[in-house]
């Protein structure tokens, strides 16, 4: 066969149908990686709940409790800044994946 010939022909039956050659499916993401989900209320949830938002490990999860425990239920995202750990630009990463439940009266 001539140079070229087996690629127009591999190429001639993909388009055909005749050969179905797939890709696995690929993602950004690791298998540890964490899913894209609803926002967590920082008002209820648990450290391991904490722990599944882009950017809050365990240690800064735990003082988000710890927080909460000790001065009560935060009032807005921003009430974050208190936690230590947390800045300004750790905060918008987080603004999307957080909320802030109603807190009871």
């Amino acid at each position: 066969m001539k140079k070229g010939t087996i690629a127009r022909l591999l190429f001639a039956a993909l388009f055909a149908g005749g050969l179905m050659i797939a890709a696995p499916a690929v993602t950004a993401a690791g298998p540890d990686a964490k899913q894209e989900a609803a926002p967590v209320d920082v008002n209820s949830a648990s450290v391991e709940e904490l722990m599944s938002v882009p950017g809050i490990g365990q240690v800064v999860a735990q003082r988000i409790v710890e927080f909460r425990e000790k001065n009560g239920p935060y009032k807005s995202v921003d009430d974050l800044l208190k936690v230590q750990g947390i800045g300004e630009k750790s905060l918008a990463k987080l603004r999307d994946h957080v909320s802030v439940g109603k807190v009871k009266k």
